[in-house]
C-alpha cells in the first residue's frame, strides 16, 4: 500500500539569493500546484528579502510556506560555514529577523555578512535548525578533518535547539560517502532526527548551464575560469520519488521533511496600515489636527486679507476635510508630515511648495505642508483622499538635495530605530542579460555591445527578449548563423528576469510605529554611504506588513535656487568676493550675472 506521507522539500533559494538562487517564486508556486507539493520553503541565502511575496502566494493558492533562511554562521574556534533556520511561529520569525538584522547590520564585514552563536543562542526560540548538508558548518569542520569540532558543534546546537535540531543530509555526490558515515553515527549516538534535503537552486535539471553562467556572473569571472564556484546538476528541484529513490537506506530521513512541516504553523499575510502615534490616542490626533489646522487657515487668512464671503468658503472646505481625514483615520498622516515640514523649514531645508494630487488639500495648505491655494487655482481633495476608494494618502514632499539628509537625521531622532530606506532589486533585464552573459562568455565587449543595441530601449514600452528578438531581423540572422549569438541567446532567455543586484528606493522611507526589527527585517549595503539602514522588504512587500511609507524627493532645483539666493544677499554686500566662494556656487553665480 503507497504511503500517505509527503517529502517536502526545505532548501529552496529563490532569485532573492541574488545571483546565485534562479527559483522564481511564482514559477516555485505554480510546480507546487502541479505536483500537488502541500508545503514548501523559502530558505534564501542570509536575507528574508523575498519572504513577504512567497507567503502572500503561498496562502492564495493554498499551499504552507514555511519561512526560514540560511544563514552564515562565524566563529573564532570553528571553520565557518551555513545553518538553515525555519520558523515554527511569529517569535521564530521575530527571532530570525533579529539575526539576520544583526548579521546586515552589526556583523557585516566587507561585503561578507554573519551570525555568531551567541547570537543563535540568544535568539533561538520559535526557531528550527538543520545543520549539516553541502555548505553547512558541520560538514566544513568535518572536511578540513576537524571532527572534534564538528561534534562540538553538533552538542552547542543540540543544546540550543533542543528538539528542533536536526542532522541535515544530502546526497549530491559520491565524494561526501565519508560525511554520511559520520552524520548517521551522531545521529545514532546523540538521538538526533535526520533530515533529507536537496540544494535546490533551479527548478528544471535543462537549467544547469545557465545557473553556472548565473554563478560566473555572481563572482565576475569567466564561464572557463577554474578558480570559481560551479553549479552542480543536481542541485534541481528533484520528485518525491526521486528523493526516495536517493535515501532507500534511510527513508525516515525524507519523511521527516513533514514532521517539520507540521511543526511549522506560521505564514506572513496582509497586515493594515499602521501610522506611528504622534499622540497618544486618536481622538487628540483628530482633535490636534483640527486645532492646527483652524489656526493655519486663521493666519493665512490674515495674511491675505480675505473678506467674509471668501473666509466662509474657505472655512466650509476646511470642515470637510477635516470630516474625512479623521473619519478615515488619518489625522496622524497629516500631523507627521506637518511635523517634518515645518522642522525643514525652521532649520533652513529648502522645502518645495507641494506636487501632486497632495495640492488639492486645504489641510495641507493650512499646515504648510505645500504652499499652494487648492481653491485659488479650483484644485479638487478628492483626487488626493477619496472616502469612496479607500488607499494612504501620499504626499511627494521636495527637499534641496544637499540637506536632504538633515531630515533623515532629525526622523532617527524623532522615531528612534523605527525609520529606514526602502530596498529594491535591480533585475537581469533584456539588454543588461545579454551585456552580463556575453562578458562571461569572454566575447569581446564591442561584438556584445553591438547585439545588445538591437534590443529597443524603450521604458514606456517594455519587451523582454524573446519579444525584442521576434522584431529583429537581424538578431534572427545572427541566431542561426553564428553558433557564439546562439548560445549567448539561449543562456540570456532563462536568466532574463531574475534579480541581479540591491539598491536603494530614490525617495521612499517608512516610519514604524515600534522598533522596525519588531516588523520586518533590515538590511545595510556597505557598499552606499547611507545614513539610514534599508527595509528587506521592497515597498510592495513593506505596505503589505503594515508600514508607511513617505516620499523625500532630492530636488537639485531647490538647492539652486538657495545658493542663488544666497549670492543675490552677497552681491548686495559691498565685501562680496566671487573668489571666496566654491566652484559650484560660482557656477551659479556666473548664470546671474549672465
Amino acid at each position: 500500500m503507497k504511503s500517505s506521507k509527503k517529502f517536502i522539500h526545505l532548501r529552496n533559494y529563490t532569485q532573492y539569493s541574488l545571483s546565485k538562487g534562479a527559483i522564481k517564486i511564482n514559477e516555485l508556486i505554480q510546480l507546487c500546484l502541479k505536483n500537488n507539493i502541500p508545503a514548501i520553503s523559502i530558505t534564501d541565502f542570509n536575507n528574508l528579502f523575498g519572504c513577504m511575496e512567497f507567503s502572500i502566494q503561498c496562502i492564495k493558492n493554498g499551499i504552507q510556506p514555511i519561512i526560514g533562511s540560511n544563514l552564515y554562521l562565524r566563529d573564532k574556534n570553528f571553520t565557518p560555514g551555513f545553518v538553515l533556520l525555519l520558523c515554527r511561529n511569529e517569535k521564530g520569525f521575530q527571532n530570525l529577523s533579529k539575526l539576520i538584522s544583526i548579521s546586515s547590520i552589526e556583523n557585516s564585514f566587507n561585503t561578507d555578512v554573519f551570525v555568531t552563536i551567541n547570537n543563535l543562542k540568544k535568539f533561538s526560540e520559535g526557531l528550527i535548525c538543520l545543520a549539516g548538508g553541502q555548505f553547512g558548518i558541520i560538514s566544513e569542520n568535518f572536511q578540513d578533518n576537524k571532527v572534534s569540532q564538528s561534534d562540538d558543534l553538533i552538542n552547542l546546537l543540540q543544546d540550543t535547539y533542543r528538539s528542533n535540531f536536526f542532522l541535515e543530509i544530502q546526497r549530491l555526490s559520491q565524494k561526501v560517502k565519508n560525511l554520511d558515515n559520520y552524520l548517521i553515527s551522531r545521529s545514532l549516538k546523540k538521538n538526533i532526527p535526520l533530515v533529507a534535503t536537496n540544494e535546490n537552486f533551479f527548478l528544471d535539471k535543462k537549467f544547469f548551464n545557465s545557473h553556472d553562467a548565473l554563478l560566473s556572473i555572481c563572482e565576475q569571472k569567466y564561464i572557463d575560469s577554474e578558480d570559481r564556484l560551479k553549479s552542480n546538476q543536481e542541485y534541481y528541484f528533484k520528485t518525491e520519488s526521486q528523493m526516495l529513490k536517493a535515501f532507500t537506506d534511510i527513508p525516515s530521513a525524507c519523511w521527516n521533511t513533514e514532521l517539520i512541516a507540521k511543526k511549522c504553523s506560521f505564514y506572513l499575510d496582509e497586515k493594515p496600515t499602521v501610522l506611528p502615534k504622534v499622540y497618544s490616542s486618536k481622538f487628540e490626533e483628530d482633535n490636534f489636527l483640527k486645532k492646527v489646522s483652524e489656526e493655519g487657515l486663521l493666519s493665512r487668512i490674515d495674511k491675505d486679507n480675505f473678506n467674509e464671503n471668501k473666509i466662509f468658503i474657505y472655512k466650509k472646505r476646511l470642515q470637510y476635510e477635516l470630516q474625512i481625514i479623521t473619519k478615515m483615520g488619518y489625522s496622524g498622516y497629516f500631523l507627521i508630515v506637518s511635523d517634518f515640514i515645518s522642522w525643514a523649514k525652521h532649520n533652513n531645508i529648502p522645502v518645495g511648495p507641494g506636487r501632486g494630487s497632495g495640492a488639492g488639500s486645504l489641510v495641507a495648505w493650512c499646515l504648510s505642508i505645500t504652499d499652494i491655494d487648492p481653491i485659488k487655482f479650483n484644485l479638487i481633495f478628492e483626487r488626493f483622499l477619496n472616502p469612496d476608494r479607500i488607499s494612504m494618502p501620499d504626499f511627494d514632499i521636495d527637499f534641496c538635495e544637499e540637506k536632504r539628509d538633515q531630515v533623515f537625521e532629525y526622523l532617527t531622532t524623532k522615531y528612534k530605530d523605527s525609520v529606514a530606506h526602502i530596498i529594491t532589486f535591480g533585475k537581469l533585464k533584456a539588454r543588461m542579460v545579454i551585456r552580463d552573459v556575453g562578458r562571461v562568455l569572454g566575447l569581446a565587449y564591442g561584438f556584445v555591445d553591438s547585439i545588445s543595441k538591437m534590443i529597443p530601449f524603450d521604458p514606456s514600452r517594455p519587451q523582454n527578449l524573446t519579444q525584442c528578438i521576434a522584431g529583429e531581423p537581424r538578431l534572427q540572422k545572427l541566431i542561426n548563423e553564428d553558433p557564439r549569438v546562439k548560445k549567448l541567446t539561449d543562456l540570456s532567455l532563462k536568466l532574463e528576469g531574475l534579480n541581479r543586484n540591491v539598491a536603494t528606493h530614490a525617495a521612499g522611507v517608512v516610519i514604524a510605529d515600534k522598533k522596525l526589527t519588531e516588523v520586518v527585517p533590515l538590511y545595510k549595503d556597505v557598499t552606499a554611504d547611507l545614513l539610514l539602514p534599508s527595509t528587506q522588504f521592497d515597498m510592495y512587500s513593506a505596505e503589505n506588513a503594515g508600514l508607511i511609507k513617505f516620499d523625500f524627493l532630492g530636488l537639485k532645483t531647490l538647492t539652486v535656487i538657495n545658493k542663488a539666493e544666497k549670492i543675490i544677499n552677497k552681491k548686495i554686500d559691498k565685501n562680496f568676493n566671487i573668489e571666496k566662494i566654491n566652484y559650484e556656487d560660482q557656477k551659479v553665480y556666473e548664470l546671474l550675472s549672465e
